[in-house]
């Protein structure tokens, strides 16, 4: 495990701010010899959701798109991309290997980037069934979602898609609540409806259940194309990454995201301010 060595330290800046992605190493060895994506279908017009987009949610991409934090979005997206030109790379699985990593916060920043302001279709599958923090952190209102999607076979995938604004990206929300939520994600249905949207988006991200204290996440992947873990500096146990990695398979995890590291930042805002003054100046 000397590839994660680095990763588990608390941050050594002045400022510490939390669930702001700090650094994602993706790996450049996942190059597969299919498929160069092609163009997706047209597109029903979906219904528009508002989103909430207060602080809390740290929406850094949308809310401060200078800051360090959403230029390491861009630098994901930007691996993500050459990794899509030369491979199979559009279904995205993200996990954590605790509650409290950061993955939901990922998704929204990540899925907000790749949307590229409504120039890429980008879908998030609020698979997390146990906890639809998505829904809630965004103040969605409820309507039919994954769940009536996988107990009922009448209820076509499509229509339970919205589009988000102002964030420009869709979401197919978890939907009502069920007693079974492990066993929904393990049947059939769930490979069926992943068929069926594939061919409509250029980038789907299935927001999953954390890896060490449920099953989700390893079933889940086999719909996937990749797996990202994210991971909270000095907060995350070596432990439990490594039993996350153990039970994805290394050569299904694509990369690692390092969640709340700011230790590099005030770097980042003296060349900002410094280039800043200097065309002020001109």
């Amino acid at each position: 495990m000397s590839h994660l060595r680095n990763l588990f330290h608390k941050p050594s800046g002045p400022e510490h701010i939390p669930q702001a992605a700090s650094v994602a190493a993706v790996s450049e060895s996942f190059v597969t010899s299919a498929n160069v994506a092609t163009a997706a279908p047209a597109l029903p017009e979906f219904p528009v959701e508002e989103a909430y987009v207060g602080a809390e949610n740290r929406l850094v991409f949308h809310t401060d798109p200078r800051s360090p934090a959403a230029d390491r979005f861009r630098l994901l997206r930007m691996k993500l991309k050459t990794l899509r030109t030369t491979g199979k790379l559009k279904k995205l699985l993200i996990t954590g290997p605790l509650a409290h990593d950061g993955k939901s916060t990922v998704v929204m920043n990540l899925a907000t980037a790749l949307a590229e302001r409504g120039k890429r279709r980008v879908l998030v599958v609020e698979a997390d069934l146990h906890n639809s923090s998505l829904s809630d952190r965004l103040r969605l209102r409820p309507w039919a979602g994954l769940t009536e999607c996988l107990v009922d076979d009448s209820t076509p995938p499509l229509s339970a898609i919205r589009r988000i604004e102002p964030l420009g990206w869709y979401i197919l929300a978890a939907g009502e609540p069920r007693k079974n939520p492990t066993e929904l994600l393990q049947t059939p249905a769930f490979g069926r409806v992943m068929e069926h949207l594939s061919p409509c988006f250029d980038w789907i991200l299935i927001d999953s259940a954390p890896v060490i204290p449920l099953t989700d996440s390893i079933s889940l992947q086999q719909h996937a194309d990749a797996s990202l873990l994210v991971v909270r500096a000095g907060q995350t146990p070596r432990e439990a990454v490594e039993k996350s990695i153990e039970l994805l398979g290394k050569k299904n995890i694509l990369g690692v995201v390092l969640n709340g590291m700011e230790a590099r930042d005030h770097l980042y805002y003296q060349y900002y301010d410094g280039t800043k003054r200097t065309h002020d100046e001109d």
